[in-house]
């Protein structure tokens, strides 16, 4: 039997009438056998995430200060959706475990986790499936991660049996059966492994938007939306700043290749972005970009000196540098004598004059220099790869914008094109090449 995965976000599940458009959108598919809910979301701008006000019951139990005003937030918000929805479900049990269970000193994680598995209670009564506790079947190991082996075991065996059942999103259970939660937004990474285990023919996954943007929507207006991406592509974009769905969910469904399916809850009949898996050129339009996307916030570290080239382990003691003062690099762009490490900003705060002085001790280098409020841009796609003249047209996109270019890179898959600008250029950039590659081409 068909089976399709369904994840639905905390903006689809933020109400009774939000959830049952849910319930309509998986009854209208016989295949959506199986489905993964976040906690309710903000009803208004101006609202509260159910998750937030239990972490905040958690931090006011563990100084020992009483959270009745926050809990009854979270239960009213509850038995208000019981209500609506006109269920027989009796929550007050379990709502009253929980309470006390959180005074009684449980974890942030466990406190946090409440909100899915209530939620998955009141969507498996209201769809009339399984409900199936996510700490029974999703292990981390004692190192806090995923304990790949023993999930898929535990999922296929148990939902293997069930035809139909809602798994709550978010956390699993460590060895000695605590509740610990992936990071935020790991609701997708919860519906990735059930896919998997399931076998799904597609892993759907619902939000508030009707797919992958091809670029910020906050910097190019009514930027189109990416109709099929590969999962090579959506990385690319992922790193660079696009955040529809969490980095680690794609890994999961990705090693099976099951294809995912961005769709919009308040729009069901958009047919939203599909991810899959493969490079098939056989769709791809010549020219054509998938997205584009950048973040702020980076400084270059330039560090220059003659004959770098043949002085054997010069990158590797440059490297051994950040690596001893917990630092990351983003790209390396390098000449014959001289090499650079782009790093966030965030990542070197308070310790640059301390990295910089280690360089200089370890590497004897005839120069650095350090070039902040640097934004980085990748332009993304398959037909990148197989089209000359694409880096001309983007370079002559910022020239035409009068954007100055600090830095190029690119990767050897060839997928992407980055380039560095200043932070007050990085808007009009991100339009410019949107224009010149889409908006002009009419892609």
């Amino acid at each position: 039997m068909e089976a399709k995965v369904c994840k639905f976000g905390g903006s689809s599940l933020a109400d009774a009438s939000q959830i049952a458009k849910v319930c309509r959108i998986v009854e209208a598919d016989p295949a959506r056998r199986f489905v993964v809910p976040s906690a309710p979301g903000k009803r208004t701008p101006d609202d509260r995430k159910i998750t937030d006000l239990l972490y905040l019951c958690h931090d006011a139990a563990a100084q020992q200060v009483a959270f009745d005003e926050a809990w009854e937030l979270v239960a009213s918000r509850y038995r208000q959706i019981v209500a609506d929805l006109k269920l027989g479900l009796d929550l007050g049990p379990t709502l009253e475990t929980v309470r006390s269970a959180i005074a009684g000193g449980a974890s942030a994680d466990y406190a946090a986790s409440r909100g899915e598995y209530l939620n998955g209670m009141i969507i498996a009564e209201a769809l009339g499936y399984v409900f199936v506790d996510a700490a029974e079947i999703i292990f981390f190991n004692e190192h806090g991660r995923l304990d790949e082996a023993r999930t898929y075991e535990a999922t296929q065996r148990i939902l293997g049996q069930a035809e139909r059942a809602v798994v709550p999103g978010f956390y699993g259970s460590t060895p000695d059966g605590e509740v610990k939660t992936f990071s935020r937004g790991g609701s997708d990474i919860t519906g990735a492994i059930v896919a998997r285990a399931v076998a799904a023919s597609v892993y759907e996954n619902w939000t508030d938007v009707s797919g992958l943007l091809m670029a910020d929507p906050r910097v190019v207006e009514n930027p189109n939306v990416i109709e099929t991406i590969t999962y090579r592509e959506l990385r690319e974009l992922s790193y660079s700043g696009a955040t529809v769905l969490h980095d680690e969910a794609v890994f999961p469904v990705r090693a099976a290749g099951i294809p995912v399916n961005i769709r919009n809850t308040n729009a069901p009949d958009d047919p939203g972005t599909t991810i899959v898996r493969g490079d098939d050129t056989s769709k791809v339009i010549s020219g054509a970009i998938t997205g584009i996307a950048g973040r702020k916030d980076f400084t270059v570290i330039h560090v220059e000196k003659a004959m770098m080239n043949a002085e054997l382990g010069f990158g590797r003691r440059l490297l051994n540098v950040l690596e001893a003062n917990d630092v990351s690099f983003e790209h390396m762009p390098s000449g014959i004598d001289t090499m650079s490490v782009i790093v966030a900003d965030s990542a070197v705060e308070g310790r640059l004059r301390t990295l910089i002085e280690q360089i200089e001790a370890d590497c004897h280098p005839d120069s650095i220099e350090v070039d902040p409020d640097l934004a980085v841009i990748a332009t993304v796609g398959r037909g990148m790869m197989h089209t000359p003249g694409m880096a001309a047209k983007l370079f002559g996109a910022l020239a035409g914008a009068r954007v100055n270019i600090r830095m190029i890179d690119q990767g050897s898959s060839e997928l992407n094109i980055i380039v560095g600008v200043d932070v007050a250029d990085f808007e009009k950039a991100v339009r410019a090449i949107y224009a010149a590659f889409v908006a002009d081409s009419g892609q």
